[in-house]
Order: structure tokens, then sequence, then C-alpha cells
């Protein structure tokens, strides 16, 4: 079995925290997908990898009838009563293998298209759309902007020393500057892309809701319990003695919005 498809396999272990703490969306980038992607209110929406429901219920507001498909059995029962008195089906299962019978006005995928093969993904999405349908694809990054939060330089250390600091040749994201897909969704011959914007953002931890997060990150779910409790000791020592006992993250996002080729090459 790969890497990713062991990682990918992770994030049910995290469902309870996953709603909690992983960040909302900004809602302009959902106005921008709607506007892009043309959609009207009743419009049969599919999405990849739904986890919990943070990318699935501002969408089930604005009207949407959202079908979903998630991997984790633990993950796909939260986002089924996360959900609930929405038009929402979540169904347990890998995206790759869906079948859908009436097609769909839009795929989406909020931090799970990465997940998946790409070899497969583009041309099920593909299947399942309707003529002149939609694909959107966007994730989350961290970014760090002029002024950020020192705290992620200073634990760098840490890591390193249990095992687990960056490559050499890591390059730190600056907002607006997450790397982007078209070239990939181009590149599978069945979709033109529309729409690619940026966007950024502030959140602040407590420590303990910062340790939170780090749970539901398939690399320190990955990690052995010593690497865990080293980590997170430090980090708890190391924020209990700043003013505020907090940390600042800056999130970053880039939506793909693309329409289904017709007539694909």
């Amino acid at each position: 079995m790969k890497k990713r498809e062991e990682l990918r396999r992770t994030f049910g272990q995290a469902a309870a925290l996953y709603e909690r703490v992983r960040p909302a969306y900004p809602e302009e980038l959902y106005d921008d997908l709607v506007a892009a992607a043309g959609l009207a209110a009743g419009d049969r929406l599919l999405e990849v990898g739904c986890a919990t429901g943070k990318a699935t219920r501002p969408l089930a507001r604005r009207g949407f009838a959202i079908s979903c498909v998630e991997l984790s059995p633990a993950l796909a029962a939260a986002a089924r009563e996360n959900l609930a008195g929405y038009d929402v089906t979540v169904t347990e299962g890998e995206f790759e293998s869906f079948a859908a019978g009436e097609p769909f006005a839009l795929v989406y995928a909020a931090t799970a298209w990465h997940w998946l093969d790409p070899a497969v993904a583009f041309s099920r999405a593909w299947r399942v759309l309707r003529p002149g349908g939609h694909l959107a694809i966007w994730g989350q990054a961290h970014v760090f902007p002029d002024g950020g939060d020192p705290f992620f330089d200073e634990i760098q250390a840490v890591y390193e020393a249990i095992g687990e600091g960056l490559p050499s040749d890591a390059v730190r994201t600056r907002p607006g500057e997450v790397a982007d897909e078209r070239a990939a969704i181009e590149a599978s011959g069945l979709f033109s892309v529309e729409l690619v914007r940026q966007y950024d953002w502030e959140r602040v931890y407590a420590a303990e809701e910062y340790i939170d997060l780090l749970r539901t990150f398939s690399g320190h779910i990955a990690m052995a319990g010593w690497q865990r409790d080293k980590l997170f000791a430090e980090i708890r020592r190391r924020l209990a003695g700043r003013p505020g006992h907090s940390v600042r993250r800056h999130w970053g996002s880039v939506l793909h919005v693309a329409r289904r080729l017709d007539n694909p090459s």
C-alpha cells in the first residue's frame, strides 16, 4: 500500500476534533464558486471527501442538494449528524468508484482532491457531471506573511529533534502564493479552468486548541506516540510563557473552478 493511501485513511481517528478545530473557509470563496459555476438553487452537487461537513454546510445553506462521498465511516457518521436538516446525503466509499444516477451540476472537493489518484479522479468527475457542469477544487495551506508569528520558526528545532524536520528544499508559502493546480486540471484534457483565486485569513489558537488542530493532520496522526508527546509537551511549555498563551496561524487557500468539456481532447 502506498504512503498516500495509508495517510488518507488516518483522518477518521480525528473525527471528534475535526469539526471543532479545522478552520472554516471564507464565505467569499463560496460566493465566488457559485458565481463562477453559474449555480442555481436546487442544483445537485457532489462533494468528494466531506469529512465532518465543514465545506458542505455553507453550500447547503445556499439551497443546493448535495451528495457526499466520504471514505471514513467515522467522518461520514459525524457529517450526517452535523448536516441533519439539510438536503444532504452522505455515502461511505471511494469517489474513484462512485456511480451516479442523475448527473451533477458541480463536483467539488475541499482539502481532499490531492488524496485521490489523478489518473482516475478527473475522468470520474467528468462522467458524473452534466454537460456544461463544473469541477471545483480548493484546500488549505499554512502561509507565512511578513510579521507573522515567530513561533513556527522557533518550534522547528523540536521537529528536528524528533526526526520530523522540514526537507532542505522546503519553501514557506506566502499569502496569495499557494501553488495552484490549473496545469494538472487542464492536462487531464477534460476540463477548462475558468477561475483561479487566492484567499488568506488568520486564526488565533490557545495551546490546547492548537495541539488539537495538529492531531487532525495526517503527518501528526502518523507519528509515533513518543514523537507527539515530546512535540506537544514543548508546545505547551513554550506557549505557557507567552502573553495570551496562544499562537497566530495564517491560512491560505486557492479556489479552482473548471468547466467540463463536452468534446474532450
